[in-house]
């Protein structure tokens, strides 16, 4: 969901806190949390945090940390992610058109017309299975659990996509997700499910901005499919649909919520919001506060979101192993290459990824060049599905694969990455892909209370992930980052 992509004097909506200067520092806002997220876990690592002076390019060592510190038991991990919400729902504002500020609880919830829903109904029949788009071939049945073999073998994905994946293809009928309602926030956003939901009959209620580009695209997609789609209009606003659906949730959470609660069956709501910069965290806040209130609201409320696999995660013994074995047996030429840019690096060049034997290891994929407000938008999510399983909620929480959408396209440095990570053990998958395969495992999520339980939260993130292989590489992958960009950007020139 893209927002408001300049930062203002004057912003409406969930706003960064403003120093006596008036300034909004996001790394400011970016170190407190961190550091109180560590604080009670791991005071050292807090101290660290609060003594970084270079935000900006410092914050991975401390994100990586976050994690690290989690490791010591669930209990930690849990401690973590409730003091990380804490202390970012405490520090972003609520800026209203007036000026005024308040802390994001105290949200005023008058003043705004009210949403209503307009709902359109597909003219299609359902596709009552499961079709998988991939390199120009529509897989199904067989044809899908031989892809997904040949990429558990490659380690692209973890074998556990397989067991999940399967399960949707022994019961077609839970596509059509009958009894729930699916709230896709960011319901244009490329690697949303809304496309799969609308093909399968589900029934979703889509929140996006009033922008006509975006709903002139969803609302045929509709028409066209078997499911309903229910956009959000302002009460008293005329015109056609395209031209007069969308709301902003950077300022409108509470007329969002007023809507979202009355919806009929379970509620699912889908966080696939993504927006440039500083935005992006803000927006995730909003998210995360919708979340909060509509969880308040209701006892049926699921959350669902979607993980970037460039982050860090504690990975199974078996990952590490493949990895081990990945990078023991290299080819003569990657041994020779790989030991003097080494040397000649300092070690920051193709460095293995794993010590042997550990159990978790640590997959380390975050890249520079998508930054702190990135990184905190995307670990907010995983704090709050942390959050939610622990109080018995339903989550849904899965990693998706490094994916070639417009967003990592329009960045020159990671699309060439991206064009050249297949020489180190990575697939970068097609949005059309990426996306029938995270609805696949949505839906398998909601059938079966979010799926297996564990002991720990990084073992809830690690099933069913889809990686692309970042995960069971032989080479940590920013260390073989900058390689792979060298060798992609002629790929993407042009």
């Amino acid at each position: 969901m893209a927002t408001h992509p300049h930062q203002g004097d004057h912003q409406r909506g969930v706003v960064f806190p403003a120093d006596a200067d008036g300034n909004r520092s996001t790394s400011t806002l970016g170190r407190t949390v961190v550091a109180q997220a560590l604080r009670e876990t791991d005071p050292t690592g807090a101290r660290a945090v609060e003594q970084e002076t270079n935000w900006r390019s410092g914050y991975l060592e401390h994100f990586r940390r976050l994690i690290e510190a989690g490791l010591e038991s669930p209990e930690a991990a849990y401690s973590i992610a409730r003091s990380g919400l804490e202390s970012l729902h405490e520090s972003m504002r609520v800026a209203g058109s007036d000026g005024e500020e308040s802390a994001l609880e105290k949200w005023p919830t008058g003043g705004d017309e009210p949403i209503q829903g307009v709902e359109v109904v597909g003219n299609g029949q359902p596709v009552e299975e499961l079709v998988l788009p991939y390199h120009g071939e529509r897989l199904r049945g067989s044809g899908i659990r031989r892809r997904l073999e040949a990429w558990a073998d490659a380690g692209i994905v973890e074998p556990t996509v397989g067991e999940a994946v399967g399960l949707i293809l022994d019961n077609p009928d839970w596509l059509r997700l009958d009894g729930h309602t699916v709230a896709v926030l960011g319901a244009g956003a490329e690697m949303g499910p809304l496309p799969s939901l609308m093909r399968w009959g589900a029934r979703v209620a889509a929140v996006d901005l009033g922008r006509p580009e975006i709903w002139k695209r969803l609302l045929p997609m509709a028409k066209e499919g078997a499911g309903s789609l229910v956009a959000p209009v302002r009460s008293g606003t005329e015109g056609a649909l395209d031209e007069s659906a969308g709301v902003d949730l950077l300022g409108d959470v509470p007329a969002v919520e007023q809507w979202l609660r009355e919806q009929p069956g379970t509620l699912v709501v889908g966080n696939y919001v993504y927006a440039d910069g500083a935005t992006n965290t803000r927006v995730s806040v909003a998210v995360d506060e919708l979340s909060v209130r509509l969880q308040g609201d209701r006892d049926d409320v699921a959350l669902a979101f979607l993980a970037t696999p460039t982050d860090v995660f504690a990975v199974p013994g078996e990952a590490v192993d493949h990895s081990t074995r990945a990078y023991e047996g290299r080819s003569t030429r990657a041994k020779t290459l790989g030991r003097p840019l080494r040397a000649l690096s300092g070690g920051r060049l193709m460095r293995r990824q794993y010590v042997a034997g550990s159990d978790p290891g640590i997959n380390d994929s975050m890249v520079p060049q998508q930054g702190p407000n990135y990184a905190l938008a995307k670990r907010l999510q995983r704090w709050r599905a942390t959050v939610a399983r622990r109080d018995g909620a339903l989550v849904s929480m899965n990693v998706a694969p490094p994916t070639r959408t417009r967003s990592v396209v329009k960045n020159r440095a990671l699309a060439a990455a991206y064009a050249g990570a297949h020489r180190f053990g990575v697939e970068v998958f097609e949005p059309a892909t990426s996306n029938v395969l995270m609805a696949a495992l949505l839906v398998h999520d909601l059938h079966t209370g979010g799926g297996p339980k564990h002991e720990h939260t990084w073992q809830d993130e690690a099933y069913a992930a889809a990686h692309g292989g970042l995960w069971r590489a032989p080479w940590a992958p920013r260390s073989a980052l900058g390689l792979a960009a060298l060798l992609g950007y002629g790929a993407t020139r042009g």
